[in-house]
Order: C-alpha cells, then sequence, then structure tokens
C-alpha cells in the first residue's frame, strides 16, 4: 500500500476522524496537509456555527497526518488554538505546515479558512516521535 493510501486509511476512515467527517484535501509528504471538514446540524454549536471542538480535531489531524507523512509515528505534545472569526459557511479548510522537524519532536502549525479563504482560527502544535 503506498504512503498516501495509508495516511487516507488511518486518517479518514477509522474512529473519531471518520465520525466527525473529516476529508483528506491534499498530503506534501513531510511539509503540509490540507483536509477539510462539511458544516451539518451535528457539527455546529448551539449559536450555529462551527463548533470549536471540531475546529480543533480538524486541526490536530491534519496536523498529524503531516507529522506521519514524515514516515514516522508521532503524538500530539501540546495545542494552542486562537479562534479568530465564526466558522460559518458549507465546509471549513485546514491547512497544515511543517515549521521544524527534530530528531525527537516536530513543532506544526495549522490555518483554518472558511470557503471565502478567509482565515478564521489559527493553530499549532508540538509533536512527539514514538518510534
Amino acid at each position: 500500500m503506498k504512503e498516501e493510501e495509508l495516511l487516507k486509511k488511518m486518517f479518514t476512515e477509522e474512529g473519531f476522524i471518520k465520525h466527525n467527517h473529516y476529508q483528506m484535501v491534499e498530503v506534501e509528504k513531510g511539509k503540509k496537509t490540507i483536509m477539510k471538514v462539511d458544516l451539518e446540524e451535528t457539527t455546529k454549536n448551539p449559536y450555529g456555527v462551527a463548533h470549536g471542538g471540531l475546529i480543533f480535531g480538524l486541526g490536530d489531524t491534519a496536523m498529524g497526518v503531516v507529522a506521519r507523512s514524515t514516515g514516522r509515528s508521532a503524538v500530539t505534545l501540546n495545542a494552542n488554538i486562537t479562534y479568530l472569526k465564526p466558522g460559518k459557511g458549507k465546509t471549513l479548510k485546514a491547512v497544515a505546515e511543517m515549521i521544524k522537524d527534530g530528531k525527537t519532536t516536530c513543532y506544526i502549525r495549522c490555518d483554518f479558512y472558511n470557503e471565502q479563504e478567509t482565515l478564521i482560527a489559527t493553530m499549532d502544535s508540538n509533536y512527539f516521535y514514538i518510534d
């Protein structure tokens, strides 16, 4: 199985990721991942916009794909998100990029956009390589 197919299976066809309907759009090995999610009634908070947990999970997943696409297994050490605007519309996109890839950890940043390509949130995280 090719690495991209393995990543797609691991990160879109199982468990939490499948439950939240996260979709893989693009993977640039060891550098960048783009994922998206369709906003539905079940993904919104009581105010009718994307639930913060949905956005956070999408970012953690997209950044996890970047870390895994290096060929190594990794887990989240810490993560920080800043919500800038409400997540409105039909879809949200997460663009995760490797900033620094070290021997035991890596640092990844993720930006979130609505359909109009407006930045709605930004997130960063450190991952620990477990292999």
